[in-house]
């Protein structure tokens, strides 16, 4: 299991209708609020289906 921190950047497997599918991690814990790189539209998934649709990391956060 990949651990989720704030600020990472993910890739998810469906893409958001914008047309993007590129997501940066607002918050984490039970539930993930995300937010659209292209739109800025945030989403709230729950853990369980966060972690079943990221497809893998492409950034790491900066936040140290």
């Amino acid at each position: 299991m990949a651990k989720f921190e704030i600020g990472q950047i993910v890739e998810l497997k469906k893409g958001h209708p914008c047309g993007a599918n590129q997501w940066r991690i607002l918050r984490v814990g039970m539930d993930f609020r995300i937010k659209c790189l292209n739109c800025g539209r945030s989403v709230l998934l729950p853990r369980s289906r966060f972690e079943r649709r990221v497809r893998k990391i492409i950034a790491e956060s900066d936040e140290e």
